[in-house]
């Protein structure tokens, strides 16, 4: 007897990475989601090099690896995919202190991100 094999996460023409511990709010890093959401894999690859965010460098290496994913796990055309959905979530608050005046003390909260990206293939309209 074996266990019943898990259902995919995502649809036949869909693939998709996650990044996780990621040392930036999920405001921030939401901010760069949206830049690339809807866009094709080139144009958002190309707006990720070249933005000005500290954390796009880590984003970008995360929709490297979702096309890598579509192509050689899926079987998927590289030239056809879009950034179908970007969501952030929340991950673990490092909590830091400093000390302050009359023996008191403050929080210094240093909160981690993750991103989920997900492409999908489409078909161009001729």
């Amino acid at each position: 007897m074996s266990k019943t094999r898990n259902p995919r996460r995502c649809a036949e023409n869909e693939a998709m990475a996650k990044a996780r511990m990621l040392r930036v709010s999920p405001q921030k890093l939401n901010l760069v989601a949206q830049m690339i959401r809807g866009k094709k894999v080139e144009q958002a690859l190309t707006d990720l090099t070249f933005s000005k965010k500290r954390i796009a460098l880590d984003v970008k290496k995360c929709l490297q690896s979702a096309i890598a994913n579509a192509e050689n796990n899926h079987g998927l055309d590289v030239d056809e995919l879009i950034v179908a959905e970007a969501w952030v979530g929340k991950n673990l608050t490092m909590k830091r202190g400093r000390p302050r005046a009359r023996g008191r003390f403050g929080r210094i909260l240093k909160p981690f991100a993750e991103i989920t990206i997900k492409v999908r293939q489409v078909e161009e309209q001729a």
